[in-house]
């Protein structure tokens, strides 16, 4: 089991480049920024300017993404912006970049629904 957990935190890092809000607020205007956590989360505030393709539908929603362009994603805690990037590295998606520690970890702007 820990080998295993070992070899998934190594074969993570080469897919996704995990970077800190400061990294991430750097580069994220120059791409396509996901949000990929439900509808309802989202609402509830997200990053200005981050598209909503939940978790749940990204394999159907593949497409309105650009795999010639860098994907930057976030989650609430990063879990499933990790296991998001998995599924678009499989796809043939090569620039991946997700906020460490989720959108609970961001302190810049925000937008709610109203």
């Amino acid at each position: 089991m820990a080998i295993y957990s070992i070899a998934n935190y190594f074969r993570q890092k080469k897919i996704v480049k995990t970077v800190s809000e400061e990294e991430f607020r750097a580069g994220y205007r120059k791409a396509q920024l996901i949000d990929v956590r439900e509808p309802n989360e989202f609402e509830g505030g997200h990053i200005l300017g981050a598209r909503n393709i939940p978790m749940s539908q990204l394999k159907m929603r593949m497409k309105e993404l650009r795999p010639d362009l860098p994907v930057y994603l976030y989650c609430q805690s990063g879990t499933r912006s990790a296991r998001a990037a998995q599924m678009l590295y499989k796809n043939g998606y090569k620039d991946l970049t997700q906020l460490q520690g989720g959108f609970k970890k961001w302190s810049g702007k925000v937008k709610t629904k109203k």
